[in-house]
């Protein structure tokens, strides 16, 4: 009885993987997930789901399922746009930058 128990569990295991890892979703697929979410929430019908969709998938509209920067991370995107507009490099951008990041 044991034997048939672990025989069972045995060929059962690598079955329940492959069938977990199959559920994956590829980048498309998730794309297309948090857009159809987005325009569920937004209530969007027909022509104008379609056109969502379209732009969503496109790029053209921001994904609400992006994650938000943390305020350390703002940070960071404005003083890398603040050296890259004075045309900083080497030593001269690394100590902007070091000063800008621990400017209030």
């Amino acid at each position: 009885m044991l034997k048939h128990l672990l025989l069972a569990a045995s060929l059962a295991l690598p079955l329940a993987m492959a069938t977990a890892e199959e559920k994956k979703l590829t980048p498309q697929q998730e794309r297309m997930a948090a857009c159809n979410r987005q325009a569920s929430e937004k209530k969007l019908a027909g022509d104008e789901r379609k056109q969502f969709m379209s732009d969503c998938l496109a790029g053209k509209v921001a994904a609400a399922d992006e994650k938000k920067l943390t305020p350390q991370q703002e940070k960071m995107r404005v003083c890398n746009k603040q050296a890259a507009d004075k045309k900083l490099e080497g030593e001269a951008r690394k100590k902007f930058m070091a000063e800008c990041l621990k400017a209030a």
